[in-house]
C-alpha cells in the first residue's frame, strides 16, 4: 500500500513518529511551536493524513496513531526519487551522491560497509 504525502503532511507525521500517539491538540501545540501552524491548519492536515489512511483517529480526546512507519515513507520517497530523477537506477543516484565531493572520511568509510554488507 502507496500512501503519497506532502511535505505539510509529513510535519504532522515527524511529531507521531517521535512521540508516538498523541492527541491532535499536542500536535497542534507543538507544530504552532515549531513552524507557527494555527490549529485549523493542523487540524486540516492530521484529517487529510486519516483520509490517505497515513492515521487513525482514537477516541477519547482525538488520539492520532500513525499507520504508516517513518521507514515505510523513507522507501517510497527513494524509489519514487530514483525512478523520477534517476531513470530507475540506484546506482545513477548512488554515484550522484559520491559526486557531491563533500563526503567525510568517516561518511566514506559507512558507505563502504553497507556496501559490503551487501555483498
Amino acid at each position: 500500500m502507496e500512501i503519497k504525502l506532502f511535505d505539510s503532511e509529513l510535519k504532522v507525521m515527524d511529531v507521531l513518529w517521535a512521540k508516538g500517539d498523541t492527541t491532535a491538540k499536542q500536535i497542534s501545540d507543538i507544530l504552532k511551536e515549531q513552524v507557527g501552524w494555527n490549529k485549523n491548519t493542523t487540524y486540516t492536515l492530521i484529517k487529510r493524513c486519516i483520509a490517505k489512511g497515513a492515521i487513525e483517529r482514537r477516541e477519547p480526546s482525538f488520539l492520532c496513531r500513525a499507520l504508516i512507519s517513518k521507514e515505510q515513507v523513507q522507501e517510497q520517497e527513494t524509489t519514487e526519487l530514483i525512478n523520477k530523477v534517476f531513470d530507475g537506477s540506484a546506482d545513477l543516484l548512488f554515484a550522484s551522491l559520491l559526486n557531491r565531493k563533500n563526503l567525510s572520511a568517516e561518511e566514506i568509510e559507512r558507505l563502504k560497509q553497507m556496501i559490503n554488507q551487501l555483498e
